[in-house]
């Protein structure tokens, strides 16, 4: 029977003002806050609800999942370690008040290494960047890093204004990721605004197009622009929207270079080129029908595996989710162990260093 060791890329948490509020600082700690308004633009935002589910479907109730919570869902899926994401913090990138939103992101950090960090090694977090001010995005990053012990950080894939992250504002930014030797990765969540998707109404089609569509926009124009030839170290992460569109996507952006070339003269090579290089990384679903095609194409170095636990579904649909992965025959065991777990660490470096102080309590899962 085989064992696999299992990382997980990217898990949620799943923030409350009144924990957050711990850790505002100046000059709105002092201030009074009324209840009826969220610290964040909030997931609804877009105008679909997404706070109901079954019942006994949220862990932790309505408040969590809290650390423990996490641990638990850990040991009982056999996962070694969870690296994890903000909810709310999601939306972050659409807050246009620019000192509230590195107030907002500093103490997010702060409170998810205090929840969380603190409570169990085997619970790491990424650093919330404000995308508002490039310089302060630049210090919390190295910040959260250095003295935190973050192994990488977030940017929400959706912000005001269709902003996308390969304008010259954002260089300082990847020379310090890259510095750092810590990934930064895009996360979609919203459909709204500047996606097109304004005039949806129904959740199902916003959902599945929300994610993709944002990730989309920020890696194709990241490559055009030139960011991975400036920046050829910089670790880059496309979450939660599975990989099966990147040969299109490839094949697509190969053919732009060949016809229109001269309006992307910092995109040196051809687009596929620096996907091959295995820097640029993709969550992979578990029961992607392109998954082998994907691994042929880009490369079996560059796909990873998230739980995206408790987003989308509870612990009582979740179970098979490893076990499906592991089962599939159409790709090979030693995909599945990359997958698994071998390109997690190279896609988070800072975990191996976590690994070899002998921190966390690291099992096996078996299936």
């Amino acid at each position: 029977m085989a064992e696999y060791r299992i990382i997980d890329a990217d898990g949620h948490v799943m923030e409350l003002d009144s924990e957050l509020s711990e850790h505002i600082g100046p000059p709105y700690k002092d201030l009074e806050w009324h209840r009826s308004y969220s610290f964040w633009p909030g997931l609804t935002m877009d105008g679909f609800l997404r706070a109901l589910r079954n019942p006994g479907g949220w862990a932790g109730g309505g408040s969590g999942p809290h650390a423990q919570d996490w641990v638990d869902f850990l040991d009982k899926n056999g996962i070694e370690i969870s690296v994890l994401y903000p909810t709310q913090g999601l939306t972050h990138a659409a807050i246009r008040d620019r000192d509230w939103a590195v107030a907002l992101a500093r103490a997010y950090n702060d409170w998810i290494h205090h929840r969380f960090m603190g409570a169990s090694p085997r619970l790491v977090g990424v650093a919330l960047l404000p995308v508002q001010d490039i310089n302060e995005a630049v210090k919390e990053l190295r910040r959260c890093v250095t003295e935190l012990g973050m192994v990488g950080a977030v940017l929400p894939a959706v912000a005001v204004g269709g902003k996308v992250y390969s304008g010259p504002e954002f260089y300082p930014l990847w020379e310090e990721a890259q510095r750092l030797d810590v990934p930064v990765s895009t996360h979609g969540g919203l459909s709204f605004p500047d996606l097109g998707l304004d005039l949806l109404n129904n959740f199902t089609v916003g959902h599945c197009l929300e994610h993709p569509f944002a990730q989309m926009r920020q890696l194709v124009s990241m490559i055009f622009e030139g960011v991975f030839e400036l920046f050829p170290k910089l670790r880059y992460g496309c979450l939660e929207c599975g990989v099966g569109w990147v040969p299109y996507m490839m094949d697509r952006m190969d053919e732009e270079q060949e016809r229109k070339g001269q309006y992307s003269p910092r995109c040196k090579l051809k687009p596929s080129e620096y996907l091959r290089r295995g820097n640029i990384f993709f969550a992979a679903e578990v029961g992607e029908s392109a998954l082998p095609l994907a691994a042929e194409v880009l490369g079996s170095d560059a796909l990873i595996w998230a739980s995206d636990y408790p987003h989308e579904r509870d612990q009582r649909d979740f179970s098979e989710d490893i076990p499906t992965l592991i089962r599939r025959s159409d790709i090979s065991d030693g995909l599945k162990r990359k997958i698994f777990f071998d390109n997690t660490l190279r896609f988070y470096p800072r975990l191996r260093e976590r690994l070899q102080k002998g921190e966390p309590v690291f099992r096996s899962a078996a299936v």
